[in-house]
């Protein structure tokens, strides 16, 4: 589990005193926020520290970014400490409450302890839209936590103050669509950070029976090869599946150190319980089952037919 609090600093100081950070203009009806010329300042100083370390972003994947062609920066979205995206479920409808996928780890309350799934919390969470190119458009409005959990998954779902559709025709930006399959073993793969504009390339290497970092055990996590190097801030990027543009997992870890299980360090432990620590390789954690325990108006049903993420 990656925090970029280091990462973050390092930003400022290599953007320079002068990058100005954008200031959000007050709430429109759409739930989302955006950057008009003249209009009132934002008053919440979280807004404010959270442009502030975006304009930084903007500035150093300037010089750190990768090209990418058939996957883009359109729908990801930027935390104040992670990254995110904009994601439909295959069933959704345009005029839907939008979804934000990210990590469990990325709340702004915290870590979820072993075994909490937390489902249906308030949240006036703020995220920097971002369109195909990586510049922020928008500050989108979550109004509730759906679902979040660190246990078997490393996962948090917002819902936000706006649908599909408003978006689309505010921003001209489509929702990415969350996967009801399992990817595969040598799939293509794209890990896009809306919180660095960058995005990583590489292949589904295979997947970890249990992996354990920590406290936390999650299961069936997806193994990176060697080339998406992914670093503090990526946590909660959508992995996209670079064939059919669908999100197949969320990008949450890495072993950083080669120590054996401890945080930053998650370790492989197979059916007969033995452990592998792969030092520089990174994880994420699959998306697939979470369709099935969504239906109309976005809304969770833990209940539903063929939802198995862990329950409260």
């Amino acid at each position: 589990m990656r925090k970029p609090l280091v990462v973050a600093l390092c930003a400022l100081a290599l953007a320079g005193a002068g990058a100005t950070p954008a200031v959000a203009s007050a709430p429109s009806p759409t739930g989302a926020d955006t950057t008009t010329t003249g209009a009132t300042p934002a008053t919440s100083l979280t807004d404010l520290v959270n442009d502030t370390v975006g304009a930084a972003a903007d500035a150093l994947s300037g010089l750190t970014a990768p090209r990418a062609d058939a996957v883009n920066f359109a729908g990801s979205v930027s935390l104040s400490n992670c990254s995110g995206s904009v994601v439909r479920m295959p069933d959704s409808a345009a005029d839907d409450p939008a979804l934000v996928l990210t990590n469990g780890h990325c709340l702004e309350s915290g870590f979820p302890a072993p075994g909490q799934v937390l489902v249906d919390r308030a949240s006036s969470r703020s995220f920097g839209l971002l369109n195909s190119s990586g510049s922020r458009v928008a500050t989108l409005r979550a109004d509730r936590l759906v679902y979040a959990t660190m246990t078997d998954t490393d996962a948090a779902i917002y819902r936000l103050g706006t649908t599909y559709a408003r978006i689309k025709s505010a921003y001209g930006i489509d929702a990415l669509t969350l996967s009801g399959t399992r990817p595969a073993a040598g799939t293509a793969i794209s890990v896009v950070s809306g919180y660095w504009k960058r995005i990583y390339t590489c292949s589904v290497d295979g997947f970890a029976y249990r992996m354990k970092e920590g406290d936390w055990t999650w299961k069936d996590s997806v193994r990176y090869t060697s080339t998406c190097n992914t670093i503090g801030g990526t946590s909660g990027s959508p992995v996209v599946d670079s064939a059919t543009g669908q999100v197949v997992a969320v990008n949450n870890t890495g072993n950083e150190d080669g120590e054996r299980c401890t945080v930053n360090n998650p370790c492989e432990v197979d059916e007969n319980g033995t452990v592998t620590v792969r030092r520089g390789i990174n994880y994420a954690q699959q998306t697939y089952l979470f369709p099935a325990c969504f239906g109309a108006d976005s809304r969770l049903e833990l209940n539903a037919s063929g939802c198995a993420v862990p329950k409260p």
